[in-house]
């Protein structure tokens, strides 16, 4: 099992060495994935309610609209719900652990599964201010994560 502990007893980093594999691509989030490679996270926005969705769809959950626009969203937001994987992980993660897996909320208010990557186990919270940071895949997407906002 990992330790998060250094020698000095001050809490280590954790998932600063994730995998990152490459996500399945639909038609419908082929856009979403494309935006990755450039450094941009978007969400989905309904041209009729003007709702922000998560995640992608051709319709809109909240009205039922069919008019649905991708939008570069802020690539901020805060940790809505967090969990340290400690042993368990399965596929590519299989023997990443510790990490971090988490809902952000987006400032758009969407919230997304993802990951907490580069944090000290301690400073983990509900709350805590994040931003995206991406991973390249080997296929033709980046993986959005999230690392707390210095400052």
């Amino acid at each position: 099992m990992s330790e998060t502990v250094d020698t000095h007893g001050a809490e280590a980093h954790i998932g600063s060495d994730l995998p990152a594999p490459t996500p399945p691509i639909s038609a419908e989030t082929r856009a979403f994935w494309e935006a990755t490679t450039r450094g941009e996270l978007q969400v989905t926005r309904c041209r009729t309610c003007e709702e922000y969705t998560w995640y992608p769809r051709g319709f809109c959950p909240h009205c039922g609209g069919l008019e649905v626009e991708w939008v570069r969203g802020s690539g901020k937001g805060e940790v809505y719900s967090w969990s340290v994987v400690r042993r368990g992980g399965q596929g590519d993660y299989r023997g990443a652990e510790p990490y971090v897996l988490a809902y952000v909320e987006l400032a758009e208010g969407v919230r997304m599964m993802t990951n907490i990557v580069d944090v000290d186990e301690s400073a983990l919270a509900i709350g805590l201010p994040v931003e995206v940071v991406f991973h390249p895949t080997e296929g033709e997407a980046a993986l959005p994560r999230f690392t707390p906002i210095q400052g």
